[in-house]
């Protein structure tokens, strides 16, 4: 009775915390949106356009953020995949949780830049070093989540996906550097050099952080899911063991 009692107790807590922190990210995305929306001041030149900025900015970063824990993942992969077959399937859990939120945020990113460049500058895309590298790292995580698709449980297919993430990290900083190596069409950094009003930050960060409590959650979810997969086939291929051996006997 203590045992059953206590595997309860164990997941309920998972399924609490989750709750929690599904409302607290449902919470800080309603004060994000009332921010950008109706309390952030109209910019002076762009008027309600700019309002895209609260949303394509934090969606950047994020996009930026995750691919270095879908790296992390992938090497820890590489690491174990021969020492410790166990610990190298959770770490395929986390790569693709990361990858597939990775691009998510990479996603919006680019539809939110394109919807702002349009009225901007008149085009919806200009191959500029920062669209250029950004999409280049879209269609990494393309490729990675592809790669996974078409090879299955295999393990190439996974050690593949795996050393695609990292030429996807390697990305991720000339990105981040390009408007500041090159000459582009992108606006200029926003988080140095002073160029944003006080006003605008409550709208970004508040953003910035309702999105990333809900990408670390959508992450978590995967995890489990895939987790849960990797178990049921497990236990799959186990039966199928027993099941061949009790036919040979």
């Amino acid at each position: 009775m203590t045992v059953e009692l206590t595997g309860q107790k164990r997941s309920i807590i998972p399924r609490v915390a989750t709750a929690i922190w599904f409302a607290v990210a449902l919470a800080v995305l309603g004060i994000g949106f009332r921010q950008a929306i109706f309390l952030v001041p109209k910019e002076s030149s762009m008027g309600d356009l700019q309002r895209i900025f609260y949303y394509h900015v934090p969606s950047a970063i994020l996009g930026m953020i995750f691919p270095y824990i879908n790296c992390a993942a992938s090497l820890a992969f590489l690491y174990w995949r021969r020492r410790d077959p166990w610990k190298a399937l959770g770490a395929d859990a986390l790569a693709v949780a990361s990858a597939e939120v990775t691009l998510i945020f990479v996603t919006i990113g680019l539809a939110t830049g394109s919807l702002w460049a349009k009225p901007a500058w008149g085009v919806w895309w200009v191959w500029d070093a920062r669209t250029t590298t950004f999409l280049a790292l879209w269609l990494l995580f393309a490729a990675y989540l592809i790669t996974r698709k078409f090879a299955g449980a295999t393990s190439q297919g996974h050690t593949l996906a795996a050393v695609i993430s990292i030429f996807a990290a390697i990305d991720v900083p000339i990105s981040f550097m390009s408007i500041r190596w090159w000459r582009t069409q992108h606006p200029a950094p926003v988080f140095d050099g002073g160029n944003l009003d006080k006003s605008f930050w409550p709208g970004i960060l508040w953003n910035l952080a309702g999105w990333g409590l809900w990408g670390f959650l959508v992450m978590g979810l995967r995890y489990a899911l895939e987790r849960r997969r990797q178990r049921m086939q497990e236990e799959a291929a186990l039966e199928a063991i027993e099941a061949s051996l009790e036919i040979t006997q």
